[in-house]
């Protein structure tokens, strides 16, 4: 078993099948996007050369969530990357991209942790409603999943809620 902060090592075969080394089974690419949406990071190497593909799978990730309608990059932010390719942009494209998706992922912790705080006068009222807590619970649990989702599209693991 990987120590929390290894990467999941997943090799491919010549026969281009992805093998997790961790659980010793075979994945596909929606598990890969799954282990990466629980906040995994993912290392996916080449067996025989040893050259490291993640970049070449996680592009393939997004690439196929973008051709099933799941879009989160719109076209003019897709052309803005293509043409980043080609242009002294490239060098700074990057890590702007890198600091703007940190800065999302601390919003969306801030976010939680003042949901958590925010005073409610009507709190030892609601309480008395049968049913009440469990409903409560419910709107926590997909608040929290609903941030994941959200967490994952930025490239990382939302916070948990409390």
């Amino acid at each position: 078993m990987a120590k929390s902060g290894d990467p999941l090592l997943i090799k491919r075969y010549a026969s281009r099948r992805l093998y997790n080394t961790e659980t010793s089974d075979y994945v596909t690419l929606d598990d890969i996007a799954g282990f990466i949406r629980e906040g995994r990071e993912v290392q996916i190497i080449d067996l025989k050369s040893g050259d490291d593909l993640t970049r070449q799978y996680l592009l393939q990730i997004i690439a196929e969530h973008e051709s099933r309608g799941e879009s989160v990059l719109p076209i003019d932010v897709l052309t803005d990357l293509v043409r980043s390719y080609t242009s002294q942009a490239q060098s700074i494209v990057p890590q702007f991209l890198a600091s703007s998706f940190e800065m999302l992922r601390q919003g969306q912790s801030t976010m939680m942790e003042n949901i958590g705080s925010i005073p409610n006068p009507m709190a030892a009222q609601m309480a008395a409603i049968p049913g009440f807590e469990a409903m409560q619970a419910q709107q926590q649990a997909f608040l929290s999943a609903m941030m994941q989702g959200w967490g994952a599209t930025a490239g990382g693991a939302a916070p948990e809620a409390e």
